[in-house]
């Protein structure tokens, strides 16, 4: 969807795909660490003919360098991922959840200290979050930082629950035997 996005506003290479997921903070949202992974994304959108190649240039001591361009096929894909995505709660499995449904594999002390550690970097996070909405919006429209406005009042949900987990561990308000 982020490569199909992008290809929407103009034609552009892989190389600048990823240069704008990265200036527009869209890496907070949208994996792309390794390179390779946009090129084996947009291999995939070329074999499905949701992008098209527009053209092949090479400059000056510089590699080959591919644009692509959205194609009709993609424009239609993009608009239905991008409604019902939006409109309908997917069923995702994050680790945190799954790790706090086997909470008992810890002694219950170890527990509450990873728990309090993660309080930490989820209030760090925050705190960054708040900074960049801050200096970007002003900058940028807000209909560029509602997934960080989203990512926000996320962290300050798991913020409150985790502060509490943390003390209900500690006042030992929950506690279980540790046998592994």
């Amino acid at each position: 969807m982020a490569l199909l996005s992008l290809v929407a506003e103009e034609p552009m290479h892989a190389y600048r795909m990823q240069q704008l997921i990265k200036e527009r903070h869209k890496d907070d949202v949208v994996n792309v660490a390794q390179r390779n992974s946009v090129y084996q994304t947009i291999d995939r959108l070329l074999r499905d003919g949701l992008i098209a190649v527009r053209e092949t240039s090479r400059e000056e001591n510089r590699p080959e360098r591919t644009v692509y361009e959205l194609t009709g096929t993609g424009r239609q894909t993009l608009v239905q991922w991008m409604r019902t995505m939006l409109s309908t709660p997917a069923r995702e499995f994050p680790e945190f959840p799954a790790a706090l449904a086997f909470l008992p594999v810890l002694p219950p002390e170890e527990a509450a200290a990873a728990i309090e550690e993660r309080l930490t970097s989820l209030q760090e996070r925050l705190a960054a979050l708040e900074t960049e909405i801050a200096q970007t919006g002003t900058f940028l429209k807000r209909v560029f930082l509602v997934e960080s406005e989203y990512q926000r009042a996320v962290l300050r949900a798991e913020i409150d629950y985790v502060r509490e987990l943390a003390g209900d561990l500690r006042n030992g308000a929950i506690t279980w035997s540790y046998r592994l």
